[in-house]
């Protein structure tokens, strides 16, 4: 049943790099997207680059991180591209999942637009703000930032617990007036879980961080969004997850604009890793149910640990 869409990614790949290469003669305008004097074919980077983020895209599914966290350190550590193109391609990466996942948690009922919007509306403003700040900064200094902040997801990663169903004795003033409140239906189990949630001027004020590092970033925000949604806010782990699906899917698209109008998105960059990433989650979803997950979220942390690093390093002028 997969067979035709893969076939239709494929020729979509190949007819962007065929149209792309007239773009690659042209000087980019900030900054050159490999190194001057390359003798690797105008083909050459996007073919690593697509097979590099097949691999991420099953990876990523696996250790139940979005593809944004994965590509941004990654790819911008370890190949030639400014750090500037890697970060709006990374934007494009997380949106790209976010579009093909966000009708179908709305039409299931697992995202909760009433929980979506209010922090939708501070996470895009502040992505925004994130974005031209980041665009603003020397590249070394992004890079330096970014390292900082993959080691701090690391922390968390190997710190951060979940709950399926938080305990929220009282909904405060703020979610009663904007009634956050909601029932879905948990196939598992066949109930129907009422929730609500508490805390909300906290969390709403905690997605203004969130906001300007996924614009600044590129990294999208799965997760942050999560934990704060699940653990901080109370809403259970899985209107958490999807309503934060959701969220990516406004938020990145705000900031992405940013890095579209600064001319910071290369079609033969973005084309192959979205592809890449798409093509490689299919896989990804198939050997789930084979594999074992906490394994692999340990591949994962050990990834982002030597990626976090390497951008650390790299924007610290000790490893170039």
């Amino acid at each position: 049943m997969i067979r035709r869409p893969i076939v239709f990614l494929f020729i979509v790949f190949l007819t962007v790099l065929i149209a792309s290469a007239a773009f690659c003669s042209t000087e980019p305008v900030t900054a050159p997207a490999a190194p001057t004097g390359s003798t690797m074919p105008w083909w050459g980077w996007p073919l690593i680059l697509f097979i590099v983020t097949f691999l991420l895209g099953i990876v990523a599914v696996l250790g139940g991180v979005g593809g944004g966290v994965l590509f941004v350190p990654i790819i911008g550590g370890f190949f030639p591209f400014h750090i500037d193109f890697v970060r709006g391609a990374g934007l494009l990466v997380a949106l790209a999942g976010a579009l093909a996942a966000g009708p179908g948690l709305l039409k299931k009922g697992m995202a909760d637009l009433r929980l979506a919007l209010p922090v939708a509306l501070i996470a895009s403003s502040c992505a925004i703000v994130g974005a031209m700040l980041g665009l603003a900064l020397p590249a070394h200094i992004v890079n330096t930032a970014l390292g900082g902040t993959i080691l701090g997801i690391v922390a968390i990663m190997l710190m951060a617990k979940k709950s399926e169903y938080p305990e929220v004795k009282q909904a405060d003033a703020l979610s009663t007036a904007l009634r956050i409140n909601g029932i879905y239906h948990e196939p598992s189990t066949g109930q129907d879980i009422n929730w609500k949630i508490h805390r909300t001027p906290q969390g709403l004020a905690t997605f203004v961080l969130i906001g300007v590092m996924a614009g600044m970033f590129g990294l999208g925000a799965g997760w942050a969004n999560v934990p704060v949604l699940n653990l901080m806010m109370g809403a259970p782990l899985k209107v958490s997850v999807a309503t934060s699906k959701f969220l990516l899917s406004i938020t990145d698209t705000s900031a992405a604009w940013i890095y579209v109008n600064n001319g910071a998105v290369l079609p033969m960059l973005v084309a192959p890793s979205i592809i890449g990433i798409m093509l490689g989650s299919i896989v990804g979803v198939r050997i789930l149910a084979k594999t074992k997950p906490a394994a692999v979220r340990y591949i994962v942390i050990a990834m982002l640990l030597f990626a976090g690093s390497r951008a650390l390093l790299k924007g610290l002028g000790i490893w170039n």
